[in-house]
């Protein structure tokens, strides 16, 4: 399956004036990395985001986010939201 073009596309106008990002396909989807550091990207409908340990444990409470994986192996501090989640933070 494709990622959604239209939430990477939201992704690079919110990251367009920032320095130093790189755009990378990645995973099956699009991957925006800082410094050569993954940030955010966009797998299938979902939007991924690199989080701390500081941030981890309390993003994982909220209902739409889960633990990235999608190959059997969690990616901690990580972690991604649904496509529910992403269609109602649009502006």
């Amino acid at each position: 399956m494709a990622f959604s073009e239209s939430l990477a596309s939201r992704i690079r106008d919110a990251l367009a004036r920032k320095k130093n990002i790189e755009e990378k396909k990645m995973f099956g989807g699009v991957g925006f990395l800082l410094n050569g550091n993954m940030l955010v990207g966009v797998w299938k409908n979902s939007l991924i985001v690199r989080l701390g340990p500081d941030n981890y444990e309390d993003a994982l409470m909220e209902s739409h986010v889960r633990e990235f994986d999608i190959t059997g192996k969690p990616r901690r501090a990580g972690s991604w939201s649904s496509q529910m989640a992403s269609k109602t933070t649009a502006s």
